[in-house]
């Protein structure tokens, strides 16, 4: 009995995940992992996190996406703080753009718990549509959004430059 229960949560968790992929897959045209990275904070696992891109290469102007499976419980408004923290700390001192992105983060993001998945399909020069799951929680129609928070995890002067090198699939 026990054994059917740990496989009916591993058959779970797997659905959830290929579900999950399968908007990314939809959304990006022949879209293959880049790379993958885990953040880590002092000594907490904070998410596995996924870049993918067409053909598994990051190209300029092509759609990407950033899938991120959660390990821990952040509430949504603090995932959108940190974001607008990453973004100034990047160098961005719109603070009327950011006042307006802080507004449309917290109205999309959930609350997230160990196992939550959540992802953003970049569309470059256009918008960022987010998921959890295999649900569309939000959309930014933004190029500028687009590209700061991408930044985030990609941009040259990301806070966690060994995650921008593996989920680039550098050395």
């Amino acid at each position: 009995m026990l054994h059917n229960a740990i496989l009916l949560v591993l058959m779970l968790g797997f659905s959830t995940a290929a579900i999950s992929a399968e908007v990314i897959m939809r959304a990006i045209p022949n879209a293959q992992p880049v790379g993958e990275a885990r953040l880590t904070f002092a000594f907490w696992d904070v998410y596995d996190a996924t870049l993918y891109a067409p053909q598994g290469k990051l190209g300029k102007n092509m759609p990407f996406a950033l899938y991120i499976h959660y390990l821990r419980e952040i509430d949504g408004s603090d995932i959108a703080d940190q974001s607008l923290q990453e973004m100034r700390e990047q160098g961005f001192t719109d603070e009327g753009k950011l006042a307006a992105w802080e507004t449309q983060m917290k109205k999309i993001f959930p609350n997230v718990d160990n196992g939550t998945v959540l992802s953003a399909i970049f569309i470059p020069g256009q918008k960022t549509i987010f998921y959890q799951e295999t649900k569309q929680i939000g959309v930014i129609k933004d190029a500028e959004f687009t590209q700061k928070f991408a930044d985030i995890w990609l941009g040259e002067n990301t806070s966690e430059p060994a995650l921008r090198r593996k989920l680039l699939g550098l050395p």
